[in-house]
């Protein structure tokens, strides 16, 4: 296939289940399918992605690779955005940055999906599939308000549907479908006529920008929202809070941004980090006393002695908190690296 000069992406986003879903998917691309396809599947940093690059190129006709930087595009293939960096399309070409963490996650769907929409307007059309939390719910409503096409799998067809089902509540998907019926509906889609795009709105510029590390500076923050009196857990800067609807979502001046539930998902785990360095500090102070008490004087001994119990106190608590086995107080990772 030969470089399109203006080509209709198709951007896709997953994450807990994502190999299957895209296996599935995948298959359903014809030969001569004529838009390039993006994917984003959160994996962990230490994954290369290697496997899904090969299950991809085993399940249909389309040859997936894993982009790179200024990479020029072609239809009838598919792009992998590579493990712990960001892709991102501008006219023409891939951009693969070491921005700042999304979502808690690098590479995450926001990015690609708003860099999208800022590059090629109504002609996008994304699609979110499988996984925790809510990444692809922000990037998706910047391709909706662009004049693009949104398209959630049916949650009941998800293996693990919060991603979809956010869409679908904040956003509004355009079509709702298992992913047996997207096959169809995307060589639909692609013979539709489409007038020019209008103007993309400032703020989706703005953080399109921000993750390309074109911008990262108080005053570009400051025009997406407001400040508030939380830190960012990554970095420890301030944060900024935006609505998009009823969807809050946070971003520090240094780039990184987060959902609510992101948000709330990073404190936590931020919290059980902490825990357990205090656990260490305290189970370190107590054995140090026990030392203590064996060589000093019978009455200082006693009192080092009392000290050691008391810190005995606050290790049990700690440990009884780290044995927590509530899902609300300890939720699981946003996603699944399934080998890939």
């Amino acid at each position: 296939m030969n470089q399109i000069s203006n080509p209709m992406p198709v951007v896709i986003g997953s994450s807990a289940g994502g190999m299957a879903a895209l296996k599935e998917l995948v298959a359903q691309f014809p030969e001569n399918f004529p838009a390039p396809v993006f994917i984003v599947n959160h994996m962990g940093a230490h994954t290369t992605g290697e496997a899904l690059v090969r299950v991809l190129n085993e399940s249909g006709p389309l040859t997936c690779v894993h982009a790179y930087n200024e990479q020029t595009f072609k239809s009838g293939h598919i792009y992998l955005a590579p493990s712990d960096q960001h892709m991102l399309l501008v006219k023409g070409k891939i951009l693969i940055t070491k921005g700042a963490r999304e979502n808690r996650s690098r590479p995450a769907i926001d990015p690609l999906f708003r860099s999208a929409a800022v590059a090629y307007g109504n002609r996008v059309i994304g699609i979110v599939l499988t996984g925790y939390l809510d990444d692809g719910t922000s990037g998706m409503m910047a391709i909706k308000r662009c004049g693009g096409v949104c398209i959630a799998q049916d949650p009941e067809d998800a293996s693990y549907p919060d991603m979809p089902q956010s869409v679908i509540s904040n956003v509004g998907a355009d079509y709702c479908l298992p992913i047996a019926g997207m096959g169809a509906l995307l060589s639909t889609l692609m013979k539709r006529e489409l007038p020019e795009s209008g103007p993309v709105p400032e703020d989706i510029v703005i953080e399109a920008k921000i993750a390309r590390r074109v911008l990262s500076d108080l005053p570009s923050v400051e025009a997406l929202g407001d400040q508030v009196p939380y830190n960012c857990p990554d970095c420890g800067g301030v944060l900024w809070k935006m609505a998009e609807g009823e969807l809050l979502r946070y971003r520090c001046h240094t780039g990184h941004a987060f959902t609510s539930s992101a948000l709330l998902t990073q404190q936590t785990e931020k919290i059980e980090e902490t825990l357990w360095v205090a656990l260490r500090m305290l189970e370190e102070r107590q054995n140090l006393l026990v030392t203590m008490s064996k060589t000093e004087s019978k009455q200082s001994s006693s009192s080092i002695s009392q000290r050691a119990n008391d810190s005995q106190v606050h290790i049990d608590r700690i440990r009884a908190m780290l044995k927590s086995t509530d899902a609300d107080a300890w939720p699981p990772a946003p996603w699944l690296s399934e080998g890939v």
